[in-house]
């Protein structure tokens, strides 16, 4: 689903001119028994180029929330547009990343997660 935000026009700093796109992404990954502490762990100490290289792919407001009873986890993030985080899986920094969760996740052969793309059925802004 496509949101709109008010951006700012010009670079002049005057707010509200012009008004940006952004589209929310839902998707669902999978924990493996037994380590949810450790991906949380690791969560709270995310990279900083990591972080970087989310940014300049345009993904903004990410969570993810797990369930504990099934081990799914939940992602949501803010998408600059349809392409955000295309060029992602091209990213060293995302596959060392993509390394390093394998062992706590359900992930394909070249170690990216196994993730599922969600249908959003209702939002309220």
């Amino acid at each position: 689903m496509k949101i709109r935000l008010h951006g700012r026009n010009s670079g002049k700093g005057e707010i509200g001119a012009r008004q940006e796109i952004m589209e929310r992404a839902a998707f669902k990954m999978k924990l493996k028994p037994g380590c949810e502490e450790e991906y949380k762990r690791r969560h709270d100490a995310l990279w900083p180029e990591m972080t970087i290289e989310l940014q300049a792919a345009g993904i903004s407001d990410y969570s993810i929330f797990l369930d504990r009873e099934t081990l799914t986890l939940y992602g949501v993030q803010k998408k600059a547009d349809s392409t955000s985080g295309s060029k992602l899986p091209d990213s060293p920094v995302v596959r060392r990343w993509w390394s390093y969760m394998k062992d706590i996740m359900d992930t394909n052969p070249d170690n990216s997660p196994v993730s599922t793309p969600l249908d959003e059925v209702f939002h309220l802004d």
